[in-house]
């Protein structure tokens, strides 16, 4: 799927489900690793994570889109697009749209930190300077353990 075909698609869902026109451009971002998609609050264009639909299913594809379009048709009617806001909330469930992204094969987590004194483990991507960050439960020293490769 290029970038027009997602255009196309994206004008029909906003058609169908939301009954509004979508009158700015919808693309792919190949930059975006950890979210799904991205509604851009000053041009109002939106772009979608590619592997949304090269990862994931077709179906998961039109939930990211629904929940950016969300964002986009609540923004532009001056209602509370955050995902905090309730209009948000409700009229996401209404249109069927996925509330968070799929996890994505590639963030894994590579490195294991323990606590010297509870043991509480933490998963991180990256490095964290232990000599700053302490334990969340008992303040203890962190630990670098593991690291997966």
């Amino acid at each position: 799927m290029n970038d027009e075909q997602l255009q196309d698609l994206v004008s029909k869902i906003a058609h169908s489900d939301f009954k509004c026109d979508f009158k700015h451009h919808a693309f792919f971002n190949r930059r975006l690793r950890t979210t799904g998609g991205r509604y851009l609050l000053t041009d109002h264009n939106i772009e979608i994570n590619p592997k949304m639909l090269t990862e994931h299913d077709f179906d998961t594809l039109v939930g990211v889109i629904k929940h950016e379009l969300c964002h986009y048709f609540l923004h532009l009617s001056g209602q509370g697009y955050l995902h905090r806001d309730f209009e948000f909330k409700k009229l996401l469930q209404q249109v069927g749209g996925s509330r968070y992204a799929p996890y994505s094969k590639g963030t894994k987590k590579k490195l294991c930190y323990c606590c010297s004194k509870c043991g509480q483990q933490y998963y991180r991507c990256r490095k964290i300077n232990t000599k700053r960050y302490v334990c969340s439960n008992c303040f203890g020293h962190l630990i670098l353990i593991r690291k997966n490769k």
